[in-house]
Formats: structure tokens, sequence, C-alpha cells
């Protein structure tokens, strides 16, 4: 995800004080800072309350926020961070994966599993939407993250990188890693 120019304007208008455009940036990023804490949490008012957190957590760091990646991948590792030390004050365990395996409808190459009508085509997607859930519950925590991150945010190797702490070759090892994995669990289901 290349830096929004909107988004630069906004954050430097805030550095200089202007509250009024953190505001734009909440109302921007909101509900995809709920989408992505809904994948540590399932109760809604604790959703609330850690996406509140999280943007609170932003604003009072937006300071030291350079621009070195995109305004949404810095959000993104306040949500994630601040989700996982929720669960950890809560006493719970972070979950092990960070994909919601139903979004993988939304992945590229899914348009197929939408387009028959069959009730035995219906069946057989229902069957390879169920098997490409299973392959990415078994991926590896950082494969399943670096997926997720470039399938379903549509964050650039660059941006995952900064997101996972690794180096850009790491985050191509692990997405590259991951698709196989998950073609080598469809691919009897896919012929």
């Amino acid at each position: 995800m290349e830096q929004d120019e909107n988004d630069i304007v906004l954050v430097e208008r805030v550095q200089n004080g202007d509250k009024q455009a953190f505001n734009l940036l909440v109302e921007k990023y909101q509900f995809r800072i709920k989408h992505l804490v809904s994948r540590f949490v399932k109760d809604s008012h604790e959703q609330e309350d850690i996406v509140q957190e999280s943007f609170i957590k932003a604003y009072r760091a937006i300071s030291r926020f350079r621009g070195d990646s995109a305004f949404y991948t810095w959000l993104y590792r306040i949500a994630v961070n601040t989700s996982k030390n929720y669960l950890v004050a809560m006493s719970r365990r972070p979950p092990a994966q960070d994909v919601i395996a139903d979004e993988m409808v939304h992945s590229r190459g899914a348009e197929r599993l939408v387009e028959s009508n069959s009730p035995e085509q219906i069946a057989q997607n229902d069957q390879l939407v169920e098997a490409i859930k299973q392959s990415i519950s078994a991926l590896p925590e950082e494969l399943k993250q670096a997926i997720q991150l470039r399938e379903f945010d549509g964050l650039s190797y660059e941006d995952i990188a900064v997101a996972m702490n690794c180096p850009i070759g790491t985050v191509r090892s692990r997405i590259f890693r991951a698709r196989e994995a998950i073609e080598q669990a469809i691919a009897d289901l896919v012929e």
C-alpha cells in the first residue's frame, strides 16, 4: 500500500495541533481497524474498547510518525499490539491464527468460487472453501499474518515488512510458502 497523500496531509495537520484532522483519520480507518481487531476478540463491546484504545495510542504517538511507512501500516501495528496486549491483560492467549478463513473467498482467484449455481457446484465450492479454511488454520503464525496482510489488507511487500518487522525477502518467502501450502491443500479439489 503506497503512502496516501491525504493521510500525509492529515498527519501533518494533527502534528501541528489540528484535532479535527485526526477525527478524519479515525473516520477513514475505524471500520478497517475494527475488522482487524475482530480477528483477535469476538465480543463487539471489547472490540470497540480496543479500537478506541488503538486510536488513543495513535493520537498520543503521532508526533513520532515519520512517514517511513503508510499511515495505515503504522496504525495496523498499533491495533495488533493493542489487541494482543488486551488479551494478555485479560489472561487469554492471542489466537493461533490472524486470518479469518471465511475471508479467503475475497482473495484473488476466488471469483471462481462464486460463479457456479448448480447444487453440485455449490457443494464443491463449499468443500473448497472448507479446505482453504483448514489449510490457512494449519499455517504457522508468521505465514498466516503475511498472507493476510497481502491478500486481505492489500499491503505492499514493503509495508508488510514494516508491519511484521522483518526484511522484505522474508516477507516474500512467507507469502510464497503460504500460497504453496494452500495450493497443495486444495489441489485435489481444484482438479
